[in-house]
């Protein structure tokens, strides 16, 4: 799907204008979630406390299936914020086209669903699995633990799966929300295309979309969180 979306230069770098507000936006929208439900909170929640509470402790449901429990306290704020960032991207680029959406031009899409934005959070994960192995190792332990065991022999297979882990859990990501932005896209042109006829069909089908997409986008924050703390934990623990 080819989208004109808006571009500009800095300092000779090309940069994809749609997709830098997209992110600046879900930033701000994850600051304010946060900050709005945590405001006035009470040691018997209630509201809007109770389901920043309901998030914060499936977060860490997820840290503790998948890290030892001595390490879950130190995780728990990193994975929230994937989640929430990752959750927000999903679904921020899920309002309705027709709307948002002027001609041809792409004014609105969810961060995720761009490669760039989807491989470069994997990157992240996958640096800081390094950054926090070194941190726990030293750097010659991290080598060995991390490339060398159980047998020395399997060094380019765990020098790949660096690449592999990066390329996995980005592009999953992407392909997922990528794939829901088309169809919300073509759903949108149906509906501009054959007048109020178009339009009356094509939205009940956008919304049964949207909805499904909703699910998909909220597998997909969990997944990703998922696989973060399970590639964080192959790094932090000491293997036989």
């Amino acid at each position: 799907m080819d989208e004109q979306t808006l571009k500009f230069s800095l300092f000779g770098i090309k940069f994809d204008g749609t997709v830098c507000i997209m992110v600046g936006l879900t930033c701000l929208l994850v600051f304010g979630i946060v900050y709005f439900f945590s405001r006035n909170m009470k040691l018997k929640p209630t509201g809007k406390q109770n389901a920043l509470e309901w998030v914060v402790d499936f977060v860490r449901g997820i840290v503790s299936s998948n890290l030892p429990s001595k390490e879950v306290q130190d995780f728990h704020l990193l994975a929230f914020t994937f989640f929430l960032f990752v959750f927000v991207s999903n679904l921020i680029g899920l309002v309705t086209k027709i709307v948002i959406q002027p001609g041809d031009q792409s004014l609105w899409k969810s961060p995720t669903a761009d490669p760039l934005v989807t491989l470069s959070l994997a990157l992240t994960v996958v640096l800081l699995t390094i950054f926090y192995s070194i941190k726990k190792f030293g750097i010659k332990k991290y080598f060995v633990n991390s490339y060398l065991k159980p047998v020395g022999f399997l060094l380019p297979v765990n020098i790949l799966e660096e690449f592999t882990n990066t390329l996995t859990l980005g592009l999953r990501l992407y392909g997922n929300i990528f794939a829901g932005e088309v169809l919300l896209t073509l759903l949108t042109k149906v509906a501009k295309s054959y007048g109020i006829v178009s339009f009356v069909l094509a939205v009940p089908l956008e919304m049964i979309w949207q909805g499904f997409s909703i699910f998909i986008g909220s597998i997909q924050a969990f997944v990703f969180v998922t696989l973060s703390m399970v590639y964080i934990s192959h790094k932090i623990e000491e293997k036989e």
